[in-house]
This record gives structure tokens, sequence and C-alpha cells, in this order.
């Protein structure tokens, strides 16, 4: 059942430039970019027991690295800006992440906070590097080798940037459905549950919450780098504390304790905000009011409170199916 539905979400996925308007297909864009995010910041939280306050770092190191590598140094093809985004936040993460994981729980959470805001300060204050409260620009990349600037933007945006951007998602998805099924896997969830008694049947608690950090900002630089060409424009508001919220709220929305569950979250944290935003003024005070009684009635996520449901109607089945 489980796998006739994510054939058919990918069938729809893959559907969709034909059979829904350019807007909604733009909107998706953001979707499989943040799909990306998730999934490392997931691994940090879901999987280790990690909340990051201040992973918009790592999306900001990856989105001001598209615009520097392609306005500054022309490098166009989007294959060495991706690789390029995620080694660069393996440099920055790996001794913000060597501190970090020192510290646990809120101590862990004020660090990575702090991080963010310092990154913050610098894209915003040092305006002769990075354009300060302007922000670059990012240039239309090249695909698999092929220059495509000939073709208008919103084309190129809804046609093979779309299909780019699924693999992208499609590799990182398989890629971390590795990482956690995994014996590195099944080791960050043994520090989640009980770092004391991981630690004493040896396994080495900081290095393995050091090497989820590291995995995880990849993952935020990678889908970073895919937020810039859709706007064709990067500003220091992309490693503001207040995205950093966003991208958590996305995760505990969808439901962090499903492997599907943060990228449910972005969908449709992605849809109901423009939805919101088209119909009233005060958008933010109803967008705001929506989600918080969704975690309400799901504290769960959507995708926890799918499970129940699906553990709720299999038992029927079964009482149903009984002999007397």
């Amino acid at each position: 059942m489980r796998r006739a539905g994510l054939a058919l979400v990918v069938a729809l996925i893959l559907a969709m430039p034909f059979v829904a308007g350019d807007y909604y297909v733009t909107l998706m864009l953001p979707f499989f970019a943040y799909s990306v995010i998730l999934l490392g910041l997931n691994l940090l939280f879901g999987y280790t027991g990690l909340l990051s306050f201040g992973h918009a770092l790592f999306i900001g190191v990856g989105a001001y690295a598209a615009a520097f590598l392609t306005s500054k140094f022309g490098v166009m093809h989007l294959e060495a800006i991706l690789l390029a985004a995620a080694g660069a936040a393996v440099l920055i993460a790996a001794p913000i992440g060597g501190l970090c994981v020192r510290y646990v729980k809120i101590y862990f959470a004020m660090l990575t906070l702090a991080f963010g805001m310092l990154f913050h300060s610098f894209l915003l204050k040092f305006y002769f590097v990075t354009g300060g409260d302007e922000g670059m620009r990012v240039l239309q990349p090249f695909l698999l080798g092929f220059d495509l600037s000939q073709i208008p933007k919103v084309r190129f945006l809804t046609r093979p940037f779309y299909y780019y951007s699924v693999v992208v998602l499609a590799v990182a998805t398989f890629v971390m459905w590795r990482i956690v099924s995994s014996p590195f896997g099944l080791c960050l969830r043994a520090i989640r549950d009980n770092p004391d008694k991981a630690q004493s049947l040896g396994v080495s608690v900081k290095r393995y919450r050091w090497y989820a950090f590291v995995i995880s900002a990849a993952y935020a630089a990678v889908g970073g780098a895919l937020l810039g060409p859709t706007t064709g424009q990067v500003d220091p508001n992309l490693a503001y504390w207040t995205h950093s919220g966003n991208i958590v709220f996305m995760m505990l929305l969808g439901g962090f304790a499903n492997f599907f569950g943060p990228l449910v979250g972005a969908l449709v944290f992605i849809f109901l905000q423009d939805t919101v935003m088209s119909i009233v003024p005060y958008w933010r005070l109803v967008f705001g009011a929506i989600l918080a009684l969704i975690v309400i009635a799901a504290p769960g996520g959507l995708m926890g409170l799918l499970d129940r449901r699906a553990v709720s109607w299999g038992e029927k089945s079964r009482q149903g199916g009984a002999p007397p």
C-alpha cells in the first residue's frame, strides 16, 4: 500500500508540468529545495535528537555559493555548483559542529542560533563582498552541460529546471534512506534514545553527532543552491533565524518520526501559505492560527496522524474479518 501511494505521488509530480499552470509548477520548486534541506535536518533532529535553530546558516552558504560561482567566477554548471555548495558547507560545519555537539538540548539549539546570527550579520554588514541587504544575483545555470539561456525564464523553470530538481531530490532521498537504514543510522537512533547506553556499548556519541551535523549541513547547502536559480536573487534573509524557524516548523508539521513526514510538511506549508496570502490581507495571523490548530490536532505531525489512522483501520479490518 505504501509503495503504491509513493508511486502515485511520484507520478503526480512528474505529470504536474503538463496538467497544472506555470504558477503552481513554480511553487513546487521551493518544495524540492526545502525537501532536500529537511531530509538533512531530520537526520539531525528526528534520528539524532539534536534540534538546530541556526540551520538557515547552511542554506545561506549554499545560496551564496551559487551566487558567487555564477555571477563572480563564471561557473555555470549546476552540478559543479551543488558540489561546491556542499563542500563549502562541510568546511564551515566541521568546526562549528565540533563545538556544538559537545552540548545537547537547549544549549545545542542556542549555539546553532548564535552561529546562524553571526553569519547573517556577516552577509548584511560586509556589503562590498555580499551586496548587503540587496543581495546578489544568481545567473541561470547550465543543466547537464547544456546552456538553456535561449529558453524563456518561466519555461526554463517549469520544464528543465523542474525535472532537474526532481532528480536531485530523488538522489538525495535515496542517499538519505540508505544512511538512516544503515548501521550508522542505527547508531544515531541509539544515541537519540539513550546516549549513555550507546556510549557504554562503544559508540562515540560526539563523533556520530558530528557526522550527522556535517551531513545535515551539506544537505541544507544543496537545497540552498537550488533555491537561488528559482528567484535569480539571494539575500541575507535566507540566513536569518526566522528562516530556521520556518524549516523547523515544516519538519514538525509533517512529522519528524516518519521519513517522509518533513517533505509533507514542506508541501503543506508552502501551498497553504500561498493560499492564505492570496485570500486575506492579514495572512500571517490567519496562517499562524491554522498551523497552530493543525499541530494541536496532530501533535505527531500530519504523517503521524495518517499512521495512527492506518493502524486503526487495520485493527478494525482484522476485527471484522476475525471468526466469532
